[in-house]
């Protein structure tokens, strides 16, 4: 079986729809597809959608949020405070073309796996428990290799 990593250290919207078209596309001809969510890509899956102070420690929660949670990721260029992904995602839906809720969704039921990256949420004060359901496991990166082991590994 073919098989594709992905590593997600973004938290930029266009960067987080990179990531799940290329899984999804990757999924849906029977490649596995493991995405890895580290730093900033952490936002992407949190359980907490919006801004919340999470974490241990006073600066872990300062740093969880100021990087917002799924509903506030930035575009990596041309963000115009927060205004762009609402429409770049009107855009998208006008243009019949899959939201980021989307291709999460999309993902799931795909069975893409996805992982939580050990050390960021070492350093940034986080638990499991604060991420959605559907990540697999928490993992160092000795074991994503392991698990990506054969196949090929993006970053994005």
């Amino acid at each position: 079986m073919k098989k594709l990593s992905i590593v997600c250290f973004s938290g930029d919207f266009d960067r987080a729809v990179a990531a799940f078209t290329m899984a999804t596309g990757a999924a849906a001809v029977n490649y596995e597809v493991n995405l890895f969510f580290t730093f900033w890509g952490l936002n992407i899956v949190k359980k907490r959608r919006g801004r919340s102070f999470i974490g241990k420690g006073f600066l872990a929660r300062i740093f969880n949020f100021l990087g917002g949670g799924f509903k506030n990721l930035p575009l990596s260029r041309l963000n115009f405070l927060g205004a762009s992904p609402k429409l770049m995602v009107r855009m998208m839906k006008k243009r019949n073309v899959a939201t980021l809720n989307e291709l999460v969704q999309a993902a799931i039921q795909l069975n893409v796996k996805l992982y939580a990256c050990e050390m960021s949420m070492i350093i940034l004060g986080l638990e499991k428990e604060d991420f959605i359901p559907e990540i697999k496991e928490v993992l160092g990166v000795a074991k994503f290799l392991e698990i990506s082991e054969g196949g090929q590994t993006l970053f994005i």
